[in-house]
């Protein structure tokens, strides 16, 4: 079995709340609205982010974007109005940070993770 893509999706309460803290954390606006209470940021040739209405499963995802410069981007969320956790390390030059959507879905930054 062969994929091609990875859809990670984080089950939000309030759409137009969630998305505009993505649009904060991705730094711009959803690519697609594919359909009402669904919205997809495309990140990486074939990897997407989406924001799914689902209030019943709000809350409960865990979520890894691998960063350059984790410092940069705790910085730039900070300007952004989103505040990171302690960076915490990692085995191998491994560090990450985690933010917290309103629903607290958690977003970890990790850099230099292991191949």
């Amino acid at each position: 079995m062969s994929f091609t893509h990875v859809l990670a999706v984080a089950p939000v309460t309030e759409m137009e709340v969630s998305m505009a803290w993505y649009e904060r954390l991705l730094g711009r606006p959803p690519d697609k609205r594919p359909m009402p209470g669904l919205a997809d940021w495309h990140i990486a040739p074939s990897g997407w982010v989406s924001v799914l209405r689902s209030p019943e499963h709000a809350g409960s995802t865990l979520l890894n974007l691998v960063v350059d410069d984790l410092d940069k981007a705790i910085a730039d969320l900070a300007e952004w109005g989103i505040t990171a956790g302690k960076i915490q390390p990692g085995s191998q030059n491994v560090r990450f940070a985690a933010v917290r959507d309103p629903d607290g879905n958690r977003v970890t930054l990790i850099e230099n993770p292991v191949s």
